[in-house]
């Protein structure tokens, strides 16, 4: 299986404001975007959220127009799952996504789709992708920087890479794309 971590940073490599906020995702125009995250999308198999990511797409993409939202349609289409401990389930529009139990861990739960799920994105899911990151569970890595900077807050692997974890992790760049709207997409993966 492959796992695919994307992220959308600031311009100066934050994943969140200092008190969790994502308003800097917001600068520029996302739809000038839509062409390349559907060429990704094209060979992702399933989505992989955490707990808050999914709140935050749930009050979202259900209810989002194809027509204004091109992205819209592969994110209804594609199997939706969430990692969490405390959601007894997850409501998607009229219906549910899957949630899986972290049991033994998060990690443990990501890798039991492989039979499942040939290629999957997790998308922002900060905590998820710690465990990820620091299990050595991520193949890929997709960064979408915002032109925006916001001077501090929370980077995308603090907590895989900083205590307890291998103190750096070398990444194997694949391509970068400059996009109409200011974003620049840059890819990795994880030897």
């Amino acid at each position: 299986m492959t796992v695919i971590v994307e992220q959308i940073v600031s311009a100066d490599g934050f994943a969140a404001a200092p008190d969790g906020g994502i308003g800097f995702m917001g600068v520029a125009n996302a739809n000038a975007n839509d062409l390349a995250q559907l060429r990704m999308l094209e060979d992702v198999d399933a989505i992989v959220l955490g707990r808050t990511t999914y709140r935050m797409f749930a009050d979202y993409w259900p209810h989002a127009d194809p027509a204004d939202e091109p992205v819209a349609e592969p994110i209804a289409r594609l199997p939706k799952l969430v990692v969490s401990s405390t959601l007894e389930r997850a409501p998607w529009g009229d219906g549910e996504i899957e949630v899986l139990r972290p049991q033994p861990d998060a990690v443990a739960a990501v890798r039991a789709l492989e039979a499942r799920f040939p290629t999957v994105i997790v998308w922002g899911s900060l905590t998820l992708t710690d465990a990820l990151f620091a299990a050595g569970a991520v193949d890929r890595l997709r960064l979408r920087a915002v032109p925006a900077l916001i001077g501090e807050g929370r980077g995308i692997a603090p907590a895989a890479l900083g205590r307890g974890g291998p103190g750096h992790r070398e990444l194997r760049h694949v391509r970068t794309e400059a996009l109409a709207s200011g974003h620049v997409v840059t890819e990795y993966t994880l030897p």
